[in-house]
């Protein structure tokens, strides 16, 4: 284990939250708030920090998948303590958990939260929210990898363990140019989605915010009602958009390269389109009498399945009190989730449709056992590796959802509270149903229930195996010795 490049790592990662932290911060200066000082403080503790744990470089840069998958867990977890900081010292969060919580809860794009009220927060603590969406949606580590030569060629051991979705190649040859077209890309449709808001009659500073939560597919709002508030055309770019971060990023690679007729056949966004489109069509007719008009059924149909299924957890309306069958369609879209290599969510539309195509090959399998079967998909067999890992996830994603259903129980709520907090949480959603709907928060758990729920959200973000594999390795020292 190469633990000093490991430091190095973390140390590099930590000196740029130091640099992200100065957008709370001109914020505060711009609005005149006194939580300048705690943003401004926290950013010099990361620069001594980083430059602590660097020390020099390391003369061996190399790293392999085990050190990139701990790298990865490593840095998630020092750069969500760090980030608390500000929060904690602001004076709107209890106790340390509870800052812990919102601040993972931003980095990982789940927009839970633990607060009633957010329009009593100052406009830099909301900025630092949103802004933590923008930055974890698509990848702290591959910003990081995207400005600073790191590890050279070994650099994809962390653009994997960080990237979600069943396997992640480059889309050129370098591996920083890879994870520069992919910032680019981002912050191109970010910078789209602001103006159009702005255009729409939505304010500057929530168009602002409202464009970094939704391209992170995070949540956090500057309004109590999430999205409610705002007319009907800003609530259609929330939806457009929303569902375009949910579509895998290689697709607006082939775009922007100009094969638009390979990118129009990418299979995983095919499936998700049609999931999307029998979502709405299905909830809008099952909610249409409870509307003016067809047309606004749609509109609050199309704005929830859209943010459910890349994980956004944006609300226009309390779903809680939707029929069951539509609420059910909206937790099975919890589980489902956007597109691989897209800043959603959720167990991936991929991992289903590869499960959906091995469940029918073995079938074909069962009735013609001496006919050959090979799962393809998107025009390309699927090697055995994939399906291994895929199988792998799914258990531990099962056993880990079980554990922290399990936990979370002696807080003595009811079962749908208990279960839809942690699919929200390890899918990285944000809003649940019954007591931690889109109306309510996380703030009635304990403290226990808090952290359990707060490593769910860690978990699910990086697709489980990193947090795994530090878990595994810190259990075999400790036994060791």
């Amino acid at each position: 284990m190469n633990r000093r490049m490991i430091g190095y790592i973390i140390g590099n990662l930590v000196q740029i939250e130091a640099a992200i932290l100065l957008v709370p911060a001109l914020t505060a200066l711009f609005y005149q708030e006194s939580c300048l000082w705690a943003f401004l403080l926290t950013a010099l503790f990361c620069v001594v920090f980083g430059y602590l744990l660097k020390g020099k470089r390391p003369e061996n840069v190399t790293i392999f998948s085990s050190e990139g998958y701990v790298s990865v867990a490593l840095c998630w977890i020092v750069m969500s303590i760090c980030g608390a900081i500000p929060l904690y010292f602001s004076g709107y969060f209890p106790n340390p958990i509870d800052a812990l919580f919102e601040i993972v809860s931003g980095f990982t794009t789940t927009g839970a939260t633990i607060l009633g009220d957010v329009e009593i927060l100052p406009r830099s603590v909301l900025m630092w929210r949103s802004f933590s969406h923008w930055i974890g949606g698509m990848g702290v580590l591959v910003f990081m990898l995207a400005i600073l030569p790191i590890a050279g060629a070994s650099s994809m051991y962390l653009m994997r363990a960080e990237s979600p979705g069943p396997s992640v190649g480059k889309l050129v040859p370098k591996v920083r140019s890879t994870a520069k077209i992919l910032y680019l890309i981002y912050l191109f449709l970010t910078i789209i989605e602001m103006i159009l808001l702005v255009a729409a009659g939505c304010p500057l500073f929530d168009s602002i915010n409202l464009a970094f939560a939704t391209a992170g597919t995070g949540g956090f709002g500057v309004l109590n009602s999430s999205a409610g508030d705002y007319n009907a055309m800003v609530q259609i770019i929330l939806t457009v958009f929303m569902l375009l971060f949910g579509v895998n990023f290689n697709v607006y690679f082939l775009v922007y390269s100009g094969s638009l007729k390979e990118a129009l056949k990418c299979e995983e966004a095919r499936v998700y389109l049609g999931i999307v489109g029998a979502s709405i069509l299905l909830i809008t007719i099952n909610i249409c009498s409870m509307f003016h008009s067809v047309k606004d059924a749609l509109l609050h149909a199309s704005f929830q399945v859209a943010s459910i299924i890349t994980t956004t957890g944006f609300s226009t309306i309390d779903f809680e009190l939707w029929p069951e069958f539509s609420r059910t369609i909206l937790v099975i879209l919890m589980f489902v989730g956007a597109c691989a290599g897209s800043t959603g969510g959720g167990i991936k539309v991929s991992r289903i449709a590869i499960l959906a195509k091995t469940i029918k090959k073995e079938l074909s399998f069962i009735i013609h056992p001496r006919t050959v079967h090979k799962t393809r998909f998107e025009g390309k067999q699927v090697e055995h590796e994939v399906l291994r890992s895929i199988n792998v996830f799914l258990i531990s994603y099962i056993a880990i959802f079980t554990l922290s259903l399990l936990i979370i129980t002696l807080d003595n709520f009811d079962a749908i509270t208990n279960f839809t907090a942690v699919a929200s949480t390890i899918n990285n959603i944000g809003p649940g149903l019954s007591l931690v709907g889109p109306t309510q928060n996380f703030s009635i758990f304990s403290n226990l229930s808090k952290l359990v729920l707060i490593m769910d959200m860690l978990t699910g973000r990086l697709e489980i195996f990193p947090m795994l594999i530090l878990c595994t390795l810190g259990l075999r020292k400790k036994r060791w010795g």
